[in-house]
């Protein structure tokens, strides 16, 4: 279910690459996720207060816009049926610009028109949402503990909820950490966290152990947390002691 969620995640940030005045940090394509509500959304699109919306809860897509809201239903559809039913939204809103199915970034599969999704495992689906509100819960506390400034949003390259904060501290260090998806890393969903001088990752090579996680040094610098079994303490147990050792 994670690649059914990834790809349909898409429509999302093609919608903020059509809507959304560009950034150069891409965050227009960036999605917030809702706790409350368990669904990715995009950012207000065409200046105006019209938000697409993927639900974990019912696998739909939802768009609202000041006088009405609309579902669909992903199990059984078509990426044709989509991007059709997403124009026929944005018509009916009265977008500036007419919605167009343009990714600028390359994924780990491809999707064609005749694709079908499938809710193959409703249960797994549900675990996947608790992992999103775990993410989401963690680094809100950890964030606010250490008085870090940073949005929470997801991005519809990696798949990873994020966030990211300078340190203002002497070192000038600023740290990126989150929620990845199982990639080279780990087979599992996992917790991150690097801290970057510049644009250069930490070496990590002599840091001292971690009670929870590891870290790594080979590509990607920094610490990783499997999330099985990870609640919200230790959650922010794994972000503090890591960012303890980076400041120290």
């Amino acid at each position: 279910m994670t690649t059914q969620m990834h790809l349909a995640a898409q429509y999302l940030a093609a919608a903020g690459i059509s809507f959304v005045d560009k950034k150069d940090d891409d965050s227009h394509t960036n999605l917030g996720f809702s706790v409350e509500k368990e669904t990715l959304y995009t950012r207000k699109l065409d200046n105006k207060p019209i938000v697409l919306s993927l639900s974990y809860d019912l696998f739909t897509l939802e768009w609202n816009d000041a006088s009405s809201k609309s579902t669909l239903r992903l199990d059984g559809t078509t990426h044709a049926e989509v991007i059709q039913w997403i124009n026929r939204m944005a018509n009916n809103s009265n977008t500036s610009v007419p919605y167009s199915y343009d990714i600028h970034y390359e994924l780990p599969y491809q999707i064609k028109d005749d694709y079908v999704f499938k809710l193959e495992d409703a249960s797994t689906l549900q675990q996947l949402k608790e992992q999103r509100i775990l993410a989401h819960t963690v680094l809100r506390e950890f964030l606010d503990r250490n008085k870090l400034d940073s949005e929470i949003r997801i991005w519809p390259h990696h798949f990873d909820t994020g966030a990211f904060a300078p340190l203002e501290d002497e070192a000038g260090l600023a740290i990126g950490l989150g929620l990845a998806i199982p990639d080279e890393s780990h087979s599992e969903y996992y917790f991150y966290i690097s801290a970057y001088q510049g644009h250069d990752g930490v070496d990590t090579a002599n840091f001292k152990s971690l009670s929870l996680g590891e870290w790594k040094n080979e590509g990607f610098k920094g610490a990783i947390l499997p999330v099985t079994d990870v609640n919200k303490n230790n959650g922010v147990t794994f972000f503090e002691e890591a960012l303890s050792i980076y400041k120290n």
